[in-house]
């Protein structure tokens, strides 16, 4: 398992805080950092994201709502607004992860309880 696969699914089950995470998010390099935000929306649409999980996980992340990346991730399509919000500028990174991050867990931990209760395989909800 890639370190950032680690990561995110760690931050998801809460086995990781979202601050340490963004302070690993912080050390890479800018094309990293793009290629991270494109997984974390990867693992996203496999969660079935919703605009719900959004709004939730825009409460967890710490982002102040009137942010850029707050104002798109809680429209509707979820799907076109995540590629919105990956494709700021890189001022703007953190502040995606953040939310990107925090919407995640709030899907994969709803997709935990309906889809994968008592049957997962998954190696990445088996991580504990």
């Amino acid at each position: 398992m890639r370190a950032s696969e680690r990561i995110i699914n760690e931050v998801a089950q809460g086995l990781r805080s979202l601050e340490d995470a963004v302070a690993w998010f912080s050390s890479l390099e800018q094309v990293e950092r793009r290629a991270v935000l494109h997984e974390v929306v990867r693992y996203s649409m496999q969660a079935h994201a919703t605009v719900n999980d959004a709004r939730d996980g825009l409460l967890r992340s710490g982002v102040k709502p009137t942010m850029t990346p707050a104002v798109l991730i809680v429209r509707e399509p979820i799907l076109e607004q995540m590629g919105k919000i990956i494709n700021l500028p890189p001022s703007e990174c953190v502040k995606s992860f953040r939310i990107l991050l925090s919407t995640f867990a709030v899907a994969d931990a709803r997709r935990r309880e309906t889809e994968c209760r008592g049957t997962c395989s998954h190696a990445w909800h088996n991580l504990s």
